[in-house]
């Protein structure tokens, strides 16, 4: 009889046991609850910021307007750069013949 008792005392020690760890995991639980919902209304807020910015920038807050607006802005720079760098060709091309007429000239 005395066996028996302390196999249940074994068996209540082992309940204890799981049962703190269980608490333990349900407090983490309940504390990452707590950060992850602090984080989806801190991103919600960034958000909401964000998109307000988004409309009186660009007049839309709405993302496939912004990827066209984004291509377009790309396109613009492509061309702009094209005809900067064609000037340049240019004024390198002028100035060589410049050179090379004076050196002619001597």
């Amino acid at each position: 009889m005395n066996n028996h008792n302390g196999t249940a005392t074994t068996q209540d020690s082992q309940l204890e046991q799981e049962l703190n760890g269980l608490r333990r995991q349900y407090e983490q639980l309940r504390d990452q609850k707590v950060r992850t919902e602090q984080d989806i209304a801190n991103l919600s807020s960034q958000l909401e910021g964000l998109k307000a910015q988004a409309k009186a920038e660009y007049g839309t807050d709405n993302p496939e307007e912004l990827q066209a607006l984004l291509n377009q802005k790309r396109q613009e720079n492509e061309r702009v750069v094209s005809e900067y760098r064609e000037h340049v060709q240019k004024i390198q091309a002028d100035l060589a013949a410049v050179e090379t007429a004076v050196d002619g000239d001597r």
